[in-house]
């Protein structure tokens, strides 16, 4: 397995914990938003990978996005949940 489809896997899981509804919230407000800024440094380690590997950094780019906007009540876990999807079915294409 690459390292690009290896750090996928995890940022998708990541993202999939925090889009469980309530858990994800109490997780990012208990832990002081922190969350956040350390899956947004994962996505870009992530689009970091992907770039050098020459995979798609779409998935990466969309988690960037969500840790920018996670912070929004319903939009944020609305955009776990989607960023959750790509990145894990990024990782499972080959």
């Amino acid at each position: 397995m690459s390292n690009a489809r290896t750090l996928k896997l995890i940022s998708g899981i990541g993202e999939a914990i925090l889009a469980i509804p309530f858990l994800g919230g109490i997780i990012v407000v208990s832990l002081g938003w922190v969350p956040l800024i350390i899956m947004l440094v994962l996505h870009i380690i992530t689009a970091v990978v992907c770039s050098n590997e020459r995979t798609s950094k779409l998935p990466s780019i969309l988690g960037i996005v969500t840790s920018a906007i996670g912070w929004i009540p319903f939009v944020g876990w609305f955009m776990h949940l989607l960023s959750a999807i790509v990145l894990l079915l990024s990782a499972a294409r080959k």
